[in-house]
């Protein structure tokens, strides 16, 4: 007996002409949305398209808050590419490398266009003043360094936490 598809042809192929197109898509866990919040169809239909892609390996998914999240694996893209009857050449977005520039970011040019250089939230590197002052290994003090004085005695009181059980007098 011929089961008939659940989802129709023509919105299994949105889903994954988006998906071809893409690289990644990500769906909200909400199976009564009436339309996709990118493709033109049912919520519903996105989800269980992905799902059966992701138990045949050819997406990965990743749900976190309520939202699915769905990336092409190499083997998926192989199918989809076969799938659509796509061309060699034609390649999702996110394995698309960007083209980066050689300059700095806005941010780091100065007024006049040139590069702005030290400063960042502490001010330019340099002397520090009093703040050197602080750093046992500077000031050349014999013994461990970083450890406790030596007149360190910590003492634990009262009844809080996991130092005293049930029953137990306190230390006097």
């Amino acid at each position: 007996m011929q089961r008939d598809k659940l989802i129709p042809k023509a919105d299994r192929k949105k889903i994954h002409e988006w998906i071809f197109k893409e690289g990644v898509l990500v769906a909200k866990k909400d199976f009564n949305l009436p339309k996709h919040g990118d493709i033109d169809t049912k919520n519903l239909y996105v989800i269980k398209a992905c799902q059966s892609l992701t138990s045949r390996g050819y997406l990965k998914t990743q749900f976190s808050w309520q939202w699915y999240y769905y990336t092409l694996t190499p083997e998926g893209l192989d199918y989809l590419r076969e799938w659509l009857h796509a061309p060699a050449e034609v390649v999702p977005a996110t394995h698309i490398k960007q083209q980066r520039s050689h300059a700095p970011p806005k941010g780091m040019m100065g007024d006049d266009g040139r590069e702005r250089r030290g400063g960042g939230r502490g001010g330019p590197r340099g002397e520090r003043g009093d703040r050197d002052g602080y750093r046992r290994r500077d000031q050349g003090e014999g013994g461990k360094e970083g450890g406790a004085p030596g007149e360190f005695a910590p003492q634990f009181r009262g009844g809080f936490g996991r130092g005293r059980g049930r029953g137990e007098a306190p230390p006097s």
